[in-house]
């Protein structure tokens, strides 16, 4: 898990916590296999967390397409994930729209 220190997100995300879930190896309904946000209070309590990437997980087979691993952050304020089962490294960065 990492906090976003970078400016590229959207002002939501700013300093709240990205974390990749590995995904569960034991269960009979597979679960993980996604990177989660967690938005944190004024005291920096954890105030609630949601998905921010999935796809790694076949939901309909409990195949896995990947295994998110870790998080971090280069200077571009875009994320990297590190998949140990796709031997991949995932780019995220934020495209927003342009302005009307």
């Amino acid at each position: 898990m990492s906090f976003y220190r970078g400016n590229s997100f959207p002002e939501k995300y700013r300093g709240g916590i990205f974390s990749a879930q590995h995904g569960s190896w034991n269960r009979t309904t597979p679960v993980g296999a996604r990177v989660m946000f967690t938005t944190l209070d004024e005291d920096g309590n954890a105030a609630g967390t949601e998905v921010f990437a999935d796809g790694w997980l076949n939901d309909e087979t409990g195949e896995y397409r990947g295994r998110p691993m870790d998080i971090v952050f280069p200077p571009d304020g875009s994320m990297l994930v590190s998949d140990d089962f796709a031997g991949a490294i995932w780019r995220i960065a934020c495209n927003p729209a342009p302005a009307e």
